[in-house]
């Protein structure tokens, strides 16, 4: 596994819609790995792909981060479902030191492709609810900042999305 560049706000990268996965194999699979690695290694719950410079429709979620024992590898993404409403704070490993209140849904369901070209659906609240989420916007060209309600710099005290 190696670690992979993180882009930042402003790259062109950020802005695409990314183009669906049409195979999964070893590279597709190789590079999952990489994201979470990277992922780990900044200490970010979630990590999309354009954010390493790939434009295509793939995301790495882990929000246990102390265990790593919650990760999802989604490839093709689609929110299913959603309900309710949540304002929470939110940051990003693209958007360096800067966080801002965003509203999600409370709960979602997802469905996607696994890793191993299985077809999953996967209902989630809460804070994997808003990764999820925020992962899926980076796949459609927007970032935190393009949707909160505010941008402050500096970091909470607590946990970002990505």
């Amino acid at each position: 596994m190696a670690l992979l560049e993180i882009k930042t706000a402003g790259d062109p990268v950020l802005k695409k819609v990314c183009a669906p996965v049409t195979k999964i194999d070893k590279r597709l699979r190789r590079l999952l790995d990489d994201m979470a690695e990277t992922m780990y290694a900044s200490d970010g719950v979630g990590i999309a792909a354009p954010q390493v410079g790939e434009s295509i429709r793939v995301c790495v979620v882990d929000v246990d981060t102390k265990s790593h024992n919650e990760r999802y590898d989604l490839i093709n993404p689609v929110i299913t479902y959603r309900e309710g409403s949540v304002v929470d704070n939110e940051g990003c490993l693209s958007c360096p030191d800067l966080f801002g209140d965003v509203e999600r849904a409370a709960k979602i369901r997802v469905e996607y492709t696994s890793r191993f070209n299985k077809k999953k659906t996967l209902e989630a609240e809460g804070l994997l609810a808003r990764c999820i989420q925020h992962e899926l916007d980076h796949l459609d060209g927007k970032l935190f900042i393009d949707v909160a309600k505010n941008i402050t710099k500096g970091r909470p005290n607590k946990k970002t999305e990505d």
